[in-house]
């Protein structure tokens, strides 16, 4: 039987705990009613108090404090609602204990926001990671050695696990299930919650909103040009001389400020305005590409592709208002 604790703290968010929650226990009943054990022995953790009002109407009862937990085989960190800076200060003894259980051998899994607890402990230095793509360009500023994966929905190495955003964070605790429990128990189960297995890629749930946190005025002022002018033929040349700098600087200072090349960025606008268009209207494709300035239906597919994880058909068939 494996020992999970799932950390409650006051800014969770609430069906982050209750879905962890409902998985695990689902699991034990299923293998129970096939004749075999519960696999997983499930605990509420909390620093100090037991009894926990989260920022929502619920209240859980914790098994244990933190203090009272001397070993476990998994920990599962569940994301949370506000800022992630006064979230971290305001939970540092967490922080504390999943670095020093981790050093005890315990496996750790966030689920979404929940990968800034384990960048804050130090577990995810040269690993990769996923989270909610919200907390992307934040968590690329906070911690630059960590090797960020945006798209994916599960990473896993050497027993430290991050999830994708939201619901998404759902399919690590399935992952989880199969890992301990074998395939035939993860699809029984993935059925019983009607979760898809095996997705991979949230790449078409993000919405790009550019990268403004910075200080680089002149940047800031090519990102506004290429965000007006998209659909136009701008080129990099073009945008550098507005900036007053040489082709190869500018493209320097602009990675440097947004963590994408000028090319990239104009890339994201366009597909960005294609993605609304797509869920907007019912205007052919060929009449999307041009509007956002692509002339080349090939190239487009490639880079839309590339950037959603889907088709620009199959996008329009999963978002279309129509």
């Amino acid at each position: 039987m494996k020992k999970i604790s799932l950390l409650v703290y006051e800014d969770a968010v609430l069906s982050a705990l209750s879905g962890a929650v409902d998985i695990f226990i689902g699991t034990n009943r299923f293998m129970e009613a096939s004749g075999n054990p519960g696999p997983f022995k499930l605990e509420l953790v909390s620093e100090k108090a037991k009894n926990i009002q989260l920022f929502a109407p619920a209240r859980f009862i914790c098994h244990r404090t933190l203090a009272e937990v001397k070993q476990t085989d998994l920990i599962v960190v569940p994301a949370f609602n506000g800022d992630a800076g006064a979230v971290l200060e305001k939970n540092r003894g967490l922080v504390n204990w999943i670095s020093t259980m981790r050093e005890k051998g315990a496996e750790v899994a966030s689920l979404c926001f929940g990968s800034y607890f384990l960048a804050e402990a130090g577990l995810l230095s040269g690993k990769p990671c996923t989270s909610h793509w919200l907390a992307i360009p934040d968590m690329r500023q906070r911690y630059q050695d960590i090797d960020l994966m945006p798209d994916m929905v599960i990473t896993d190495q050497e027993g430290v696990y991050t999830s994708g955003g939201a619901f998404s964070s759902l399919n690590l605790i399935l992952y989880l299930v199969e890992k301990f429990c074998g395939r035939e128990t993860g699809v029984q189960v993935s059925k019983m919650f009607s979760i898809d297995m095996d997705r991979v890629n949230q790449a078409h749930f993000s919405v790009f909103q550019g990268q403004h946190q910075h200080d680089d005025k002149e940047v800031l002022g090519a990102q506004k040009y290429i965000e007006k002018n998209y659909y136009t033929p701008i080129s990099i040349e073009e945008i550098a001389e507005r900036a007053n700098m040489s082709k190869r600087n500018f493209i320097r200072r602009f990675k440097n400020a947004t963590q994408n090349t000028p090319l990239e960025y104009l890339q994201r606008v366009k597909i960005e305005a294609a993605k609304k268009a797509l869920e907007k209207s019912a205007e052919s494709i060929n009449s999307v590409i041009y509007d956002v300035g692509y002339n080349d239906l090939k190239t487009f597919r490639k880079v839309f592709k590339r950037v959603t994880g889907l088709t620009p058909q199959d996008y329009r068939r999963k978002y279309s208002r129509g």
